[in-house]
């Protein structure tokens, strides 16, 4: 099972990361925002690498770039996998993994002192990374799950189709 979700996220992850790519060229070309060198500055404060000019545009930085971009992307991939063969699919589990991916950005760009918290973002900017971020965990999730899907229920789905169990039941009322 291991090899199957590694293999199964790492496409995932690759098929979210460029169709998370490919969304945010088209936003950029109509709002006119510049690419983010985020992910290169973090990736340069993990590794200590550096030595391109902070001011320049130059191969290296969109090197760095791209291998962090597309990195994030393709790493987090078998954690979706791994929910969709425990039997954690569909929307609901796509958006607790968007709240991952944007977790996981958090801690790297904070804790290397490239980022801010998202409360201090303005506004537009917030709300393009949770679009572009919710675009990534979406797609991700649906090929995890067509992937997964080809093993069977996973163990969650058939603990919940046990008889006795219904659905539509609530939390129980506050006493």
């Amino acid at each position: 099972m291991w090899r199957r979700v590694l293999w199964e996220g790492t496409v995932a992850g690759a098929v979210g990361v460029v169709t998370m790519t490919l969304a945010e060229k088209v936003e950029q070309r109509v709002t006119g925002r510049p690419d983010s060198h985020v992910p290169a500055r973090v990736l340069e404060r993990l590794t200590g690498i550096s030595g391109h000019d902070p001011g320049s545009q130059d191969g290296r930085l969109r090197t760095t770039n791209l291998l962090m971009h597309y990195g994030q992307g393709i790493a987090l991939g078998p954690l979706r996998s791994l929910m969709a063969h425990a039997g954690l699919r569909g929307p609901v589990a796509s958006t607790k993994f968007t709240v991952v991916r944007l977790t996981n950005d958090q801690i790297l760009e904070n804790m290397t002192g490239v980022g801010a918290p998202p409360q201090t973002w303005p506004r537009p900017e917030l709300i393009v990374d949770l679009l572009h971020k919710s675009i990534y965990a979406f797609t991700t999730g649906l090929v995890a799950d067509l992937l997964a899907a080809r093993s069977g229920p996973g163990p969650g789905q058939v603990h919940a189709s046990q008889p006795g169990r219904r659905g539509g039941v609530g939390p129980l009322p506050r006493s």
